[in-house]
């Protein structure tokens, strides 16, 4: 159990730490928190068989400076390029696929601001050393992450986020928490916009309050609440005590949480030392407790385990009773790291979209994916029907990109055999197309009769755009649409969740292809107990500016040995292994994707990775 000497209550109102922009003898720099970055440097060149693409704005990985940047085109990939005047040119792969980048770049959307809410902080200096959020910024919040610890029961080596290597812990109490939910919850005035929460750390299970945790933020207003987890935690529970697991996980739906969102790096113990073995589990405790709505998240990495990843849809597809998608994540490489070693492990979203196509055969193509703002077509168009602002994921293209799938054709193991993509279904671009005339129409006249009227013509239309002949049998895609456009019926769009495999993409940024555009476009955010919401992408990578930061100045412990916090007292596999391997939970659960059998004799390898 988790004991520390408690500090005094602190207060949420304390200054906010925001960064400003001085000149000192002719130079430019920014102040924040008593360091001093620099800003400005040379406009890289454009070299012979390049071809330009952008300017933009960017950091130097080693001391941070503001500088300008470019995007060029080059073997048909896209790179950006920085100079800075003390470390030099920096260049990185920014994108792995030229075609596919312009493809993206087409559904380009605007968003909304912050919505209902004014500027949290004041744009005193450049972006993004201003973050909390600043007038600048040009999306609202879509997903907030809330961090309520950053103890995990895993040190992965890896991991540049929990407590043994902070030296502290940080652990907001239930008021911080209520106060930051509260925060978000500005930009629903004047909008309906949702509060939209992931519960995340280090690993959220290690508090022994998350029910409580979980119950807070509901009462403070969030909508939907998302769990980021390991899912080691509740496996153990499960293979301990079956019935215990199921009612914990069942307190925690009852609370509030609506998914998990799940690591699974891949199907083998090579490839995911972190839970392949732990995973069945969880998921047999997820499910069985009523959160059957959970997301695997890979990070992927080159040479690691990006030879999985359509082995990992199979496993999902497998487990699509409890697996409602696969949200893949192209790492982003923290800390100095040399060149060679950055091009040895960097992956983009279309190279891993690349391997997801060759790797199953070719039934996910490429041409199956659209970049998230696509979703903002979508949404605005209900905007115009119903005359409010709901969630407008506006995002820049280059984030994320995401499709969905059809599990089909089980095998004897319940392994699909086939995947139908929804673009063979609906022809997805003529309907977007179509949405936008009827936006625009009512834009210009908008009132009650005319919204009616293009309800109605919405869903005569949406029959042209529909191949009923490949629509699956279990699902009426056209009474679907119907729900969404005439009814306003959200449950609508849950149901069709239900019974396809959501596949998304998101590549969050590091210190070398930075680009200051894309966090300007961020819609999912860090809350901080002083009342900032953070850009993901400034959060993670300006750490020492960000996240370490304020979570040190809110630390409730520092250099304590703690039962559960330790290394040596942490999470021991060994003490579980032999029954993991000897139950039909394990075997079941990979039973069609890999070789139980040849797997089971291997020596297991560290959940710590090392």
């Amino acid at each position: 159990m988790l004991r520390l000497k408690q500090e005094p209550p602190r207060s949420v109102e304390r200054p906010l730490r925001v960064g400003v922009l001085r000149r000192e003898n002719g130079q430019r720099y920014i102040e924040i928190d008593g360091r001093r970055i620099g800003v400005g440097g040379p406009l890289p060149a454009v070299r012979e068989g390049e071809r330009l693409v952008k300017y933009t704005g960017s950091i130097c990985p080693y001391c941070l400076r503001l500088l300008p940047a470019v995007i060029v085109a080059r073997g048909g990939r896209l790179y950006i390029r920085k100079k800075c005047p003390k470390h030099g040119e920096i260049e990185d792969l920014y994108y792995g696929d030229e075609r596919f980048y312009w493809r993206q770049m087409r559904w380009e959307e605007t968003g909304l601001g912050l919505a209902g809410a004014g500027p949290y902080t004041t744009a005193t200096a450049p972006c993004p050393y201003a973050c909390g959020l600043c007038s600048l910024h040009e999306n609202h919040s879509a997903l907030v992450n809330i961090v309520v610890t950053n103890r995990c029961d895993l040190s992965c080596f890896y991991c540049f986020f929990y407590a043994e290597r902070a030296g502290y812990i940080y652990e907001p109490s239930i008021e911080q928490i209520k106060f930051m939910v509260r925060q978000v919850a500005r930009q629903r005035q004047g909008s309906d916009v949702h509060v939209n929460i992931q519960i995340t750390g280090g690993e959220p299970t290690v508090r022994e309050d998350l029910v409580d945790v979980v119950k807070a933020i509901k009462e403070a207003g969030a909508h939907y609440i998302q769990l980021n987890t390991n899912g080691i935690n509740v496996a153990r529970r499960y293979i301990d005590n079956p019935p215990g697991a199921v009612e914990y996980v069942r307190s925690l739906r009852e609370a509030g949480v609506s998914v998990v969102y799940m690591s699974f790096d891949g199907v083998t113990p090579k490839a995911n030392w972190k839970n392949h073995y732990e995973a069945p589990f969880a998921l047999k405790a997820f499910k069985k407790g009523g959160l059957d709505n959970v997301v695997l998240v890979p990070t992927v990495i080159r040479t690691i385990n990006d030879h999985e990843v359509g082995d990992i849809i199979r496993f999902a597809g497998k487990h699509i009773d409890a697996v409602r998608g696969v949200n893949f994540q192209p790492v982003s490489l923290t800390g100095m790291m040399r060149k060679h070693e950055r091009e040895r492990m960097r992956i983009t979203i279309p190279d891993v979209i690349k391997r997801i196509e060759e790797q199953t055969d070719g039934q996910i193509p490429m041409d199956a994916w659209y970049p998230v703002p696509v979703v903002a077509k979508f949404v605005k168009a209900i905007d115009a029907l119903t005359g409010k602002l709901y969630d407008t994921l506006s995002n820049h293209p280059a984030c994320g990109s995401a499709t969905y799938v059809f599990a089909l054709e089980r095998d004897r193991y319940g392994v699909p055999r086939r995947f139908l993509p929804i673009t063979e279904v609906i022809d997805v671009e003529g309907f977007i197309e179509f949405l936008e005339e009827e936006r625009i129409k009512l834009e210009h006249n908008g009132g009650k009769l005319s919204r009616l009227k293009a309800a109605a013509e919405i869903a005569w239309v949406a029959r042209r755009f529909i191949d009923f002949n490949r629509m699956p049998r279990n699902l009426d895609i056209y009474k679907l649409i119907i729900s969404i456009f005439l009814r306003k019926n959200y449950e609508a769009i849950k149901a069709f969740h239900k019974k396809t495999l959501f596949l998304g993409m998101m590549h969050f940024m590091d210190r070398y292809n930075y680009d200051i555009t894309r966090v300007r476009r961020c819609n999912i955010h860090y809350a901080l107990p002083d009342g900032r919401l953070v850009p993901f992408c400034a959060f993670n990578v300006l750490e020492d500016i960000y996240r370490d930061n304020v979570q040190k100045r809110y630390a409730k412990a520092k250099n304590l040995r703690i039962k559960g916090f330790n290394p040596g007292e942490k999470y021991d596999r060994r003490r579980y292994i032999r029954r993991i391997l000897e139950s039909p939970i394990y075997r079941e659960a990979y039973r069609g994707i890999i070789d139980v059998d040849a797997v089971a004799k291997l020596p297991p390898p560290s959940p710590h990775g090392q």
